[in-house]
């Protein structure tokens, strides 16, 4: 049972990396962020292109057709992540990372994606209703903005200055509120089928307010088109406030850019990548017993899909991929390697390492053949297909130069 448990854990942790925006390294992952951003596309182009009529008239069951697979895909996306909730919210408690989905705004979102195309099914009197809830699948495209720095930045700008968006949103509702209740003092009596009520004018305020207004709700006194121009003017400042919260805002999330990408002097970091085999001397050794260089780092583990940050208590495993960073050199000068693979009729073909006949400012550093790696000794003899890695100043035809 605790195995069947396993696997069953194993599966909706790769589940929610999947469904989940993925990393550049997971293609499939990657793939299904893409497929599902394009699914989303479809169905918002099937439903502009269904209004024109000349068109439904003609693909009108082809439009019917993709929307019910996009729809259903959308259910099916809605459905794994359920089933990937407990990984998603590592946060929240197994048993409230369903709640904790379903009551998220994406997961509303979701929801209503695919929910009004099926509910006339059931209730086919709401039919016209439920079809005003697919608008919102358009709000789905809000996932693209983890794809790009730019669209995170304005996320992230609304986010932090929310308190102070939150409050000038309060000050506009208090202020069209009072303006609609100082209107209709003013021009109930001469207009009295206009500004019927206090709340008859609110359509006026908000006109006013945040626009220049439509000219179809006016005052006609003089009071009142004396106070309706004060009020014009408080609009403008009042709009004003969030524009310049938000401009400030990016300012500052700019500039903190800026700042952190010239708070120290640039400095490259060299890495490789390998992989430990069977009978690697590292296999079963912990990081903390790993006796590296000094000025070399065992930065990353990757362990089949997960990417492990090693800890000195970590147990490296067969088939571990191992990366390790060292700082260069003050004086150090880029390596020139060149790479060159050996044919039939190349002159090297059979020798030894020490029969070559080759300049002393040349060494070869690695010898690759199929999948194995072999330390060059003067006695290796050399075959065709043999891959060489050389350290050299000479100009070597067909060589190609490896950048380091």
């Amino acid at each position: 049972m605790d195995t069947k448990k396993g696997k069953n854990e194993s599966f909706r942790e790769r589940l929610a990396r999947i469904v989940e925006i993925g990393a550049s390294e997971d293609r499939l992952s990657r793939g299904y962020d893409f497929l599902i951003t394009g699914i989303i596309l479809i169905n918002l182009t099937v439903s502009i292109l269904c209004t024109f009529d000349e068109l439904d008239a003609v693909y009108g069951r082809l439009f019917d057709a993709v929307e019910a697979v996009t729809v259903a895909c959308f259910a099916a996306d809605y459905v794994l992540r359920l089933i990937a909730a407990e990984y998603i919210y590592r946060k929240t408690p197994a048993w409230k990372s369903v709640a904790a989905y379903v009551l998220s705004f994406t997961g509303i979102i979701d929801l209503l994606s695919f929910l009004p195309y099926y509910l006339p099914i059931f209730f086919p009197a709401g039919a016209v209703a439920f079809r005003m809830f697919r608008v919102v699948r358009i709000f789905r495209l809000f996932r693209i903005t983890a794809y790009y720095d730019s669209l995170n930045a304005i996320a992230e700008v609304i986010v932090s200055k929310k308190q102070q968006l939150l409050s000038s949103v309060f000050i506009i509702v208090v202020l069209m509120l009072g303006s609609s209740l100082c209107m209709y003092s003013v021009e109930h009596d001469a207009q009295p089928e206009v500004f019927a009520n206090a709340f008859s004018g609110i359509w006026w305020s908000v006109s006013t307010l945040l626009t220049v207004g439509y000219g179809d709700i006016y005052p006609i006194t003089t009071l009142g088109r004396a106070l309706s121009t004060v009020i014009t003017f408080l609009g403008v400042l009042m709009v004003a406030i969030p524009t310049g919260i938000i401009s400030a805002g990016f300012v500052e999330q700019y500039s903190r850019i800026q700042a952190n990408a010239t708070i120290a002097k640039e400095q490259d970091i060299h890495f490789i990548k390998f992989q430990l085999v069977e009978h690697d001397i590292w296999i079963g050794q912990s990081v903390a017993a790993l006796r590296l260089p000094h000025g070399v780092i065992l930065t990353a583990i990757h362990r089949g899909h997960d990417v492990i940050i090693p800890r000195g208590d970590l147990v490296l495993e067969e088939g571990d991929t191992i990366v390790l960073g060292a700082e260069p050199l003050r004086d150090d000068v880029p390596i020139d390697l060149k790479e060159i693979v050996l044919l039939e009729k190349s002159p090297w073909n059979g020798q030894c390492i020490r029969d070559l006949d080759i300049s002393r400012q040349t060494i070869i550093i690695m010898v690759k053949r199929g999948d194995r790696v072999l330390i060059p000794k003067g006695s290796t003899r050399l075959r065709a297909g043999d891959m060489l890695l050389l350290h050299t100043k000479a100009n070597i035809i067909g060589g190609t130069t490896v950048e380091i």
